[in-house]
């Protein structure tokens, strides 16, 4: 194997920075750190390209920067997709497999699963990822694994993740546009999940939240399967946006003071000090306090944890994740921000950073890297359980199947 087929390269575009990570296969199985690109996202909003030309040009400056690194030409990539486009649904369907009970086969599990998937789309949506849950054999259920057993009626429970068939084709086009070929698209929370959930948590039952720019996206698990995904129309930026307004600063500035200064829990500030900040245009710095900060930003991050919670009661899992709440994204980061989510839903949370590939350094195992890390991680993964990269939804269940503990 060539030092490029050893390569795996994930695209994390988001509306806010586009990454390209660059993984290394090593003789071992694991998986090595070897280059990581960034650049600033533009023609993006709320998980959708409103400008081509801006976009592609955002990819191409992040892979040529990974590509300097590692001295060798990107040509492949699995890339992320998330936005208030993704829509997550649970089915259920099964087949018989003879007149007389016999042994389950790996196809007639493949079969009964995509019985399951057998529901009707709205125009314009496809299938991202078909995620078994739990198979029930005549009349047992609740069998992880279904493979080996006897009976003669299989039925698959799955969690089917859907997306606009326009918006993941513009991604495509614009990665394509970058000179990239898309090896595989995967939903962006749940490569997260591949670099920052332990398999305990995911047993036991958690909710991923990735905040990024332009939204949240939501994954819950419970049983050690997803039970629920979906994406919440509020992100970092809002932050952002809210303290340039509210302070009348400029967004760079905004940003900044968001990063440094600001909390999102006022129980935390200790002493009301003073920050100056930049006014717009020529008018002189001002002086705010501490206080005010939290004033601006508290009310906007309890609006997102109660859209959170209102979507996990919509999908039945609100009392189904003991094990908490895990935090990523860039803005994980937001000081407050756990401990707030930690009193709203009276239970354990914290802030996940990514792990799993060696030789990463601290300054880029940051929360807002986790997607572009489990890209890596989830397609070490299919690679090594399938032998190939695999196409298309049959491919993804395979790998998602050979995955499972």
């Amino acid at each position: 194997m060539t030092k490029k087929e050893r390569h795996i390269v994930a695209l994390d575009i988001g509306s806010t920075k586009t990454c390209a990570l660059i993984g290394e296969l090593g003789d071992d199985g694991g998986v090595k750190f070897a280059a990581l690109g960034a650049a600033e996202s533009k023609g993006w909003r709320k998980g959708q390209i409103v400008n081509l030309d801006l976009a592609v040009s955002s990819i191409r400056r992040a892979v040529e920067e990974a590509e300097t690194i590692v001295g060798v030409p990107v040509e492949s990539a699995l890339i992320g997709v998330a936005g208030t486009h993704v829509r997550g649904v649970n089915s259920r369907g099964g087949i018989t497999v003879g007149t007389r009970p016999r042994d389950i086969q790996r196809e007639d599990v493949r079969r009964a699963v995509e019985a399951a998937r057998g529901i009707q789309l709205p125009e314009d949506r496809e299938v991202l990822h078909v995620l078994p849950q739990e198979f029930s054999l005549d009349a047992q259920d609740n069998i992880r694994d279904a493979i080996g057993m006897v009976g003669q009626r299989l039925e698959a429970n799955v969690h089917i993740v859907t997306a606009s068939g326009s918006a993941t084709q513009n991604i495509v086009t614009a990665v394509n546009r970058a000179g990239v070929r898309v090896d595989d698209t995967v939903l962006e929370p749940l490569a997260s999940a591949e670099a920052c959930l332990t398999q305990d948590e995911r047993e036991l039952g958690c909710c991923l939240l990735d905040i990024g720019g332009g939204t949240t996206e939501l994954l819950a698990y419970s049983g050690g399967v997803v039970r629920h995904t979906a994406a919440i129309p509020v992100g970092g930026d809002h932050f952002t946006n809210d303290l340039a307004v509210g302070l009348r600063t400029p967004i760079d500035e905004a940003e900044k003071i968001k990063r440094l200064q600001a909390c999102a829990h006022r129980e935390l500030l200790k002493e009301d000090f003073p920050i100056e900040i930049a006014s717009v245009g020529d008018r002189p710095p001002r002086t705010v306090f501490a206080r005010m900060l939290s004033d601006i930003v508290e009310p906007r991050a309890q609006e997102l944890l109660m859209l959170v919670r209102d979507e996990l009661r919509r999908g039945g899992v609100e009392s189904s994740i003991p094990a908490g709440i895990i935090l990523t994204g860039g803005g994980a980061r937001l000081r407050g921000f756990c401990e707030l989510a930690e009193q709203i839903f009276n239970l354990p949370a914290r802030v996940a950073t990514p792990r799993g590939l060696s030789g990463m350094s601290e300054e880029d195992s940051q929360p807002e890297y986790a997607t572009a890390v489990g890209l890596v991680l989830y397609g070490a993964r299919t690679r090594r359980t399938a032998g190939a990269r695999p196409t298309g939804w049959v491919g993804k269940f395979k790998s998602m199947f050979a995955g499972a503990s």
